[in-house]
């Protein structure tokens, strides 16, 4: 049996676990204010992952619209933070 660090048996349990969304959408949650932004951050009230696709909650009319322009830009900065594919569409709620 080889050297196994910790580090890597985390990243192999993510990768492999059904709480893979979960803990991804926690991890945006804790970033996603330096992604988007302070004042986006502070209306977003809900942010959660289902197979790929990033749903996004909040209740101010003009920061739904806002978010909806922006889909692209949200996809290309949470891949780029992460260094991988974890999102592939937005949905504003």
């Amino acid at each position: 049996m080889g050297e196994y660090s910790l580090g890597d048996a985390m990243k192999d349990f993510i990768r492999k676990s059904k709480l893979r969304n979960g803990i991804r959408a926690v991890q945006i949650e804790t970033v996603w204010e330096e992604i988007m932004g302070a004042t986006i951050a502070k209306y977003t009230d809900k942010i959660v992952i289902i197979n790929q696709t990033l749903f996004i909650t909040t209740y101010i009319a003009a920061l739904k619209n806002e978010l909806i322009f922006q889909k692209p830009q949200i996809i290309e900065r949470i891949n780029e933070k992460f260094g991988e594919k974890v999102i592939s569409e937005v949905v504003i709620q």
